[in-house]
């Protein structure tokens, strides 16, 4: 009794430091893999979009795993262990991300493993968390978003967890305009650019060769991306996978949703000619305004 009690004492408050408040969330839906031997770093630098070999301690990198035609198979994060790897993925990909990046090891001195005993959680406020063994890094993608932790799911608990399911974490995520594969994206589907992962540090068009790099680049260069992932306002919440209309033509979907806030998939040229047409975009019967 006096376990559970603490439990529900530790999801119900937030982590106080002085007069800073910052909110945890324990990520229930991702999973940590780990890279070791001594080739881990060049070989996974030789794989994935952004440069992970010389990541620090203390430092995470977000990265993808692409097709050799340039989608979107798998994204993450990586960060050092001591020697080691870890990356942090979601749970549901795991196992196909190790399998898959198995099939390149070839004769490279790297092995991969589930780190079955480690949790993922993230921080989001005025200040980091305080941890005694938990890796604690900043997250990549942007600024605001806070700091990702991986650990012993006990530390954990011991910071106290807001929201095991990630809502307060996903309301947060959307106000910053960060999108989630498998709802903003689909994987195998969306090229880097289409998932905000050349403004979101996740790639790297300095590093050297990378699966599907040849796409990428030329994308880039070209500035030939005609989709991407826009924070918008609704006037009334809609469902993920909603259809964004400009008049009778389609021209996106929703995503993510908390409330009235929401992340969609559009293209942007339709939007910017729905725009200066004087067209207003919808979602079901809900107005639709792209936020800058």
């Amino acid at each position: 009794m006096a376990q559970s009690m603490r439990h529900f004492f530790c999801a119900s408050m937030p982590y106080i430091r002085g007069m800073m408040t910052t909110r945890i969330s324990h990520l229930i839906d991702r999973s940590v893999l780990r890279l070791s031997g001594r080739d881990a770093r060049p070989w996974l630098q030789s794989l994935v979009t952004n440069e992970v070999e010389k990541v620090h301690a203390g430092e995470g990198r977000y990265a993808a795993l692409l097709t050799p035609q340039g989608k979107i198979l798998f994204d993450f994060f990586v960060t050092p262990d001591g020697e080691n790897l870890l990356i942090d993925c979601r749970a549901d990909q795991a196992q196909a991300l190790a399998k898959r990046l198995s099939m390149y090891k070839l004769r490279s001195d790297v092995a991969i493993a589930s780190a079955d005993d480690l949790a993922v959680a993230v921080a989001w406020g005025e200040a980091p968390p305080q941890v005694s063994r938990a890796i604690l890094y900043a997250d990549p993608r942007s600024e605001r978003m806070g700091w990702r932790m991986i650990g012993e799911p006990q530390e954990f608990d011991l910071l106290g967890i807001e929201g095991s399911e990630g809502d307060a974490y996903a309301a947060h995520r959307i106000s910053c305009g960060v999108p989630e594969g498998g709802i903003d994206f689909a994987y195998g589907d969306a090229f880097p650019h289409e998932a905000n992962m050349d403004l979101l540090h996740g790639v790297d068009f300095r590093k050297g060769c990378y699966i599907g790099q040849e796409v990428v680049s030329r994308v880039h260069h070209r500035g030939t991306a005609r989709k991407r992932i826009l924070r918008v306002n609704l006037s009334a919440p809609v469902a993920t996978g909603t259809p964004v209309m400009a008049g009778e033509i389609a021209i996106g979907e929703i995503g993510s949703v908390a409330g009235n806030d929401a992340l969609a998939s559009l293209r942007t040229d339709r939007v910017e000619e729905a725009t200066n047409a004087g067209v207003k975009l919808k979602a079901g019967d809900s107005d639709l305004t792209p936020v800058s």
